[in-house]
């Protein structure tokens, strides 16, 4: 059984990576210098040319990037890469929560440094040739620093909590690690931009003014109370433009990054703080959160069957990451979710195409809700200048669209806005 686990894992592996460059090919049949007819109005010849070219240059990173990555995995899994770090971590402790910490730890630390060349690449190359960075290098280095730090704190405290509770209930543990990692899903929901944003950005009280005046009457006008309207200094990385609602209750927020504001008027900036209000009224941020709890129980609950204690698929699964290494392998609990992980991506794949479809209907609602709610006309123009200022592709192949957008393309929403104009005229 380790062996068909082994040769899945591979079969998985390689039909991911073909997948992706299928699509990716796709996509790139979709490419031209010219512009289309459709985006007339919206893109200018040189900067439609120019947002090809980036789309182009972004292509080639991920290709060689994807590629690599599944070289190394392919010889991770053969060479039992996995199991050599395992029998390392062993010869320092037997206790689980210690072997997974080390285990995890060096996995993490040897991802970073074969990463780094490649974010450096995508940050001071790729981004600063099309007019995007605005990252330092200190900023890069701190920004790695903290990150590093906060997966220590965070995601080492969490494994070792996940490991403790199914040391001590067994079968069942599955339940209370869901109960858990709810529970943190939920806390970081609500403080996320408290505690861990200030690591990064500063965010300051949108100041008195037109601004504020003009999306506190909309909040009003629909029966939003809000009270947290936040700017950010997203410009310290990037020319890139965007905002978000966070929080629940009394704790949520809205953000608006540096960038966004410089680059909109009032009214498309209301027009997009009205996207984002639409969909709290609308319950989407309820519904992602249930969403995502529920996609967490289902895959702790298929977890749980396939590693329980001296059960023969446990040690089988863990066998299946050990490949030609000939070392003798000891079921434990980070080999196990290491190799469920990588078996269980199918499932998280189609879970997540089912995850992008409701999230692409729930874009046309908020949009809906701050067209007719606001007004239809700023929303579209917000939505055109967001897209060309940060060149995006806005004529992606459907087939692509469909496996990888959380959000409608420009055009279609562009064009269920402009059918909701004519419904509004027509029922004037």
């Amino acid at each position: 059984m380790a062996n068909m686990f082994f040769y899945t894992i591979l079969v998985i592996l390689v039909l991911d990576y073909m997948l992706e460059r299928m699509l990716a090919y796709l996509n790139s049949t979709y490419w031209s210098l010219q512009l289309p007819k459709e985006l007339e109005g919206i893109y200018d010849k040189e900067k439609y040319s120019l947002s090809q070219r980036y789309e182009q240059s972004k292509q080639k990173f991920t290709f060689i990037l994807s590629t690599l990555t599944l070289m190394v995995m392919i010889f991770m899994l053969m060479a039992g890469g996995f199991a050599w770090i395992d029998a390392f971590a062993r010869q320092y402790t037997h206790n689980p929560i210690l072997m997974a910490l080390i285990f995890f730890g060096i996995l993490g630390f040897v991802s970073s440094l074969l990463s780094l060349p490649f974010d450096v690449y995508h940050v001071f190359v790729l981004e600063e040739k099309f007019g995007f960075n605005r990252t330092t290098a200190k900023t890069f280095i701190l920004d790695r620093l903290k990150g590093l730090l906060i997966s220590i704190i965070i995601g080492g405290g969490l494994i070792s909590l996940i490991i403790l509770i199914y040391e001590s209930t067994g079968n069942y543990f599955w339940v209370i690690t869901w109960a858990v990692i709810t529970f943190f899903m939920i806390f970081m929901s609500m403080f996320y931009s408290n505690l861990i944003v200030p690591l990064f950005n500063k965010q300051k009280p949108l100041d008195q003014g037109p601004l504020r005046d003009a999306i506190e009457q909309f909040a009003v006008k629909v029966g939003f109370k809000l009270n947290n309207i936040y700017i950010i200094d997203g410009s310290k990385r990037s020319k890139k433009a965007n905002a978000y609602f966070t929080g629940l209750g009394m704790k949520k927020r809205i953000v608006l990054y540096d960038t966004l504001i410089q680059d909109h008027t009032i009214e498309e900036l209301v027009a997009i703080l009205a996207h984002e209000i639409g969909h709290y009224k609308k319950k989407h941020t309820l519904m992602g959160i249930l969403l995502s709890t529920l996609q967490t129980g289902i895959m702790l609950f298929i977890l749980s069957l396939f590693i329980r204690k001296d059960n023969t698929l446990a040690q089988s699964l863990c066998h299946a990451v050990s490949g030609f290494s000939g070392l003798e392998i000891k079921q434990s609990f980070h080999l196990g979710i290491l190799a469920f992980g990588l078996l269980y991506s199918p499932l998280s794949f189609i879970l997540g195409l089912i995850l992008n479809r409701i999230s692409r209907k729930h874009e046309y609602a908020a949009d809906r809700f701050a067209g007719i709610q606001y007004d239809q006309f700023a929303m579209m123009d917000a939505l055109k200048k967001l897209s060309v200022n940060n060149l995006s592709n806005l004529r992606p192949h459907p087939t692509y669209v469909f496996f990888y957008y959380s959000h409608p393309t420009l055009l279609q929403r562009l064009h269920a806005l402009e059918k909701e104009v004519k419904v509004e005229t027509h029922n004037a």
